[in-house]
């Protein structure tokens, strides 16, 4: 190999390597999510798992981040249990598309649960902005149901939180 090609493959390297970092940096640095961000469900620091974080407007302006979807619910149906003062309500929710990764409406996804994909707490309800990828990731990680927003239930969400096998629909599965 000459010196030409030798240079060209360093520049080649050295671009491919400075895209690769941005890409990451990008991702570790989620627009709106402090380092430091805790989930104020579990306590975890949420900027860690930047595929899983999820986040609740409030009523009052805050915004609160989260480090899944059961975490979030769990604050969703009782903000007050977690220190949100009296009369605030959730606003905006907010959950990323598993495989886009892209900030989608909460009320408008779909949700797998009961599959072998676990989050940074267990057991997670798998967010997708549309029902056919959804049907696809249901099939290929062993998933027990879809369901739709409003099917998201405070029993459903304490199930999974505490670990003792999943209730559905008042039955224990």
């Amino acid at each position: 190999m000459n010196v030409r090609n030798l240079i060209f493959l360093f520049w080649v390297s050295t671009l491919f390597a400075l895209g690769t970092w941005q890409v990451v940096a990008a991702r570790a640095d989620e627009p709106g999510i402090a380092k430091d961000a805790r989930c104020p469900v579990c306590g975890m620091f949420v900027a860690k798992y930047p595929q899983w974080v999820t986040q609740l407007v409030l009523s009052d302006g805050r915004t609160e981040t989260f480090d899944g979807v059961k975490d979030m619910m769990a604050y969703f149906f009782s903000p007050q249990s977690y220190g949100a003062a009296a009369g605030v309500t959730v606003g905006e929710v907010r959950v990323k598309d598993y495989y886009g990764q892209q900030w989608i409406d909460g009320r408008r996804a779909s949700y797998v649960i009961g599959s072998d994909v676990y989050g940074p707490m267990g057991h997670e309800l798998i967010p997708f902005a549309e029902e056919s990828p959804a049907e696809t990731f249901l099939k290929d990680h062993k998933g027990r149901e879809i369901l739709p927003f409003p099917d998201i239930t405070p029993q459903l969400i304490e199930s999974l939180r505490h670990g003792h096998g999943m209730m559905h629909h008042g039955k224990k599965n």
